[in-house]
């Protein structure tokens, strides 16, 4: 019986086609008055709350209308296991559907194979077909199931339908004797089959018979086991001669059942029901459980009237308010902020089309988390975002970096894809793909066994050992150093960093550094010297003066130089450059208490030297670092000078550079011709 909604009768129909009309024209001369406003008319706050307001009230309307559904009406929704019938009032599935959906009594379950199963005196019973008409549905034991030849008799028990709601229809029993002499009678022959179950009692065979059979008392002596299996016998079968007795026991039998009617709640829309307290039929509809139908009384008829008519006289007035105090309130500041979000996603989405190949494949954020195992392995985390190790099908691993809720126009999100999908550098980290969808981000990068620079520089280690040795620590300076220069030379748009330091740079297998998050990166052109930034970009402890106070210089590549200066020198003395648990800062800063034993040529007592060559390596590094931490960025050598006099291919290269003049200075300057050379 197909299910069936409530009409409404001849009035109702025009209730609701007047009610539709009235709204319909209400909203048409609303929108006309909007948008037929000059701005001297109506300035954008007046447009705002009218347009608010409008789309509050017909909201208010529909759902004075449309309340929640009925969780109970949702749960009993018709369901079915893999194979079979659907599956619906008075049965219900007991592991997917509550109790309530169905009878007291039918109850059923899905088998491995994916049948729908009734479980009756132990034996276990597939039901192959349901007719929700007659009331009748049929059954075979699934040791007779087609996909098995015979089924095991050891397993099956006599049936019983005691204080059972089913009955036999058409019944006849076969007896299934086993056990028996292995010399059978030559008249019992017709009656013999294969019983057998599992290898050990495969040849193991027995009888089925009726027991109105002539044959059938002589069985029982010989036969020592016996259980009756109920059968349909169809047309003329019991005449006969010679009957298939397997086709039989796999054809199954028919019950009938008898329980609450459900035609009527089925026909008005509704789900049909039983509450065992006060075990009562219930008819589920979407707004409530009813007793025995969907369709509404007159009371409740008129009650729906009464709701639709307070509720539309509630938004007039909320409208009306609304409109003569439009001055006094704010809070279409908020349905501003919406806009200007959905803005932000449409200009990140025009990026992304702009770019055309330049950008990455995309991805959904289904598959970021499939990638991921549902963010299983964190790696680290960071300002913009969170880090998770992720694999491809192929089997290959990639870092996911999971970006905080979109800020401002997105800017951190354009910054990465449009500054990393330019390069393509030994030295730069590549970008596999990205993930942007609604307010979920995501960028997917090549994945570095070793992770960061930062937990390999700042471990604590026993006395005279490091974490890495020099000739490492060399080759990961010089490979960022040439990172940095495929930057601000290699591209075809030159790329500022702005947040060069030990937490962005990455190591793969061989320590090979990779120049990572772009979050706050600009392109520039060039021939631009200096770049104009709105505000401070970087981290303390990095941040080139002249991004703070922009009267030291101006903002350019040079910036960059100077961050790369003070983590080489981080990771040249283990340690951080300033140690905030010391008070006086002449003390604790590094750069200073190494340029001031350079100065007096002496010896740097840095650790894990263990010959001249590593001491030479250590000399070089610092005097380079000294030089790209210039408080003049005019001073500061660009990072393709930094290259050679890591490379020491410049005499240059060991001269001492002047002493930043934020601090004291014990000797002068050197001349400005050497200070011309590393520009």
């Amino acid at each position: 019986m197909k299910p069936s909604f409530f009409l409404p009768t001849r009035r109702e129909k025009g209730k609701i086609r007047a009610s539709f009309l009235i709204l319909f024209l209400l909203s048409a001369c609303l929108w006309l008055y909007i948008f037929s406003c000059s701005r001297s008319q109506m300035n954008q706050e007046n447009r705002y709350i009218l347009i608010t307001s409008l789309n509050l009230c017909i909201f208010s309307l529909i759902l004075g209308k449309c309340s929640a559904v009925d969780p109970q009406y949702v749960a009993c929704q018709p369901i079915n296991c893999k194979n079979g019938p659907k599956i619906n009032f008075p049965y219900y599935i007991q592991d997917e559907q509550e109790s309530y959906c169905g009878y007291p009594g039918f109850g059923l379950n899905c088998s491995e194979q994916g049948f729908p199963v009734l479980y009756i005196a132990e034996n276990e019973y597939i039901v192959e077909e349901i007719s929700y008409q007659d009331h009748t549905f049929q059954l075979k034991n699934s040791v007779f199931n087609s996909t098995t030849n015979n089924g095991c008799v050891s397993e099956i028990k006599n049936i019983s339908l005691d204080k059972r709601p089913f009955k036999f229809v058409n019944e006849s029993r076969i007896y299934l004797l086993s056990k028996c002499n292995e010399s059978i009678p030559e008249h019992l022959l017709k009656h013999k089959i294969g019983f057998g179950c599992g290898e050990e009692n495969r040849n193991e065979w027995g009888v089925a018979m009726f027991a109105e059979d002539e044959s059938f008392e002589f069985a029982l002596q010989v036969c020592k086991n016996h259980v009756m299996v109920p059968v349909d016998m169809l047309g003329d079968e019991g005449s006969n001669q010679v009957l298939d007795y397997q086709l039989l026991l796999r054809r199954g039998f028919r019950l009938s059942w008898s329980s609450s009617d459900c035609s009527e709640c089925a026909e008005s829309g509704g789900r049909c029901g039983f509450d065992e307290n006060p075990y009562q039929f219930k008819c589920f509809c979407t707004d409530r459980p009813h007793s025995a139908t969907c369709r509404p009384t007159t009371a409740e008829k008129d009650w729906g009237l009464i709701r639709g008519i307070v509720f539309s006289m509630f938004c007039t007035g909320i409208l009306i308010l609304l409109f003569y105090f439009r001055k006094k309130i704010f809070w279409h500041k908020y349905f501003r902020f919406w806009e200007s979000e959905a803005e932000d996603h449409r200009n990140i989405e025009a990026f992304l089309k702009n770019y055309g190949s330049y950008a990455p494949k995309r991805y959904n954020y289904s598959e970021v988390k499939r990638i991921t195992s549902r963010f299983k392995n964190k790696l680290g985390q960071g300002g913009f975002g969170s880090v998770y190790k992720g694999t491809f099908p192929d089997g290959s691993h990639v870092a996911v970096k999971v970006l905080n809720e979109l800020k401002g126009s997105g800017e951190e999100f354009i910054n990465e894809v449009s500054s990393i999908s330019r390069t393509s550098h030994v030295n730069v980290v590549s970008l596999v793909g990205f993930c942007f969808e609604g307010r979920k981000r995501a960028l997917i990068y090549e994945f570095m066994s070793n992770g960061s620079l930062e937990k390999f520089i700042y471990e604590e280690r026993s006395d005279n050992v490091r974490k890495l040795g020099w000739p490492i620590l060399y080759k990961i300076a010089l490979g960022i150093a040439r990172g940095l220069e495929y930057l601000h030379r290699g591209c075809n748009t030159r790329i500022l960093h702005f947040d060069i330091k030990p937490h962005n740079i990455l190591l793969d297998d061989d320590f090979c550094p990779k120049i990572s998050d772009f979050g706050l990166a600009k392109l520039c052109v060039k021939k631009e010297s200096v770049v104009s930034m709105l505000g401070a970009r970087g981290t303390i402890g990095y941040i080139a003066p002249e991004i703070v106070c922009r009267n030291l210089g101006g903002v350019s590549h040079k910036s960059d130089v100077y961050s790369y200066g003070m983590m080489v020198l981080e990771m040249v003395g283990g340690r951080k450059n300033v140690d905030v648990g010391v008070d006086r800062t002449s003390e604790i800063y590094f750069p200073h208490w190494l340029y001031r034993r350079i100065e007096l040529d002496e010896e740097l007592q840095l650790i894990g030297i263990t010959n001249e060559e590593e001491k030479e390596c250590a000399r070089k590094m610092v005097i380079m670092s000294l030089w790209c931490i210039q408080t003049d960025p005019s001073n500061r050598p660009s990072m393709s000078k930094v290259v050679e006099m890591l490379e020491g291919n410049q005499d240059y290269s060991l001269q001492i550079p002047p002493k930043p003049y934020l601090y004291s200075s014990s000797r002068s300057e050197v001349d400005s011709s050497s200070v011309a050379e590393l520009r």
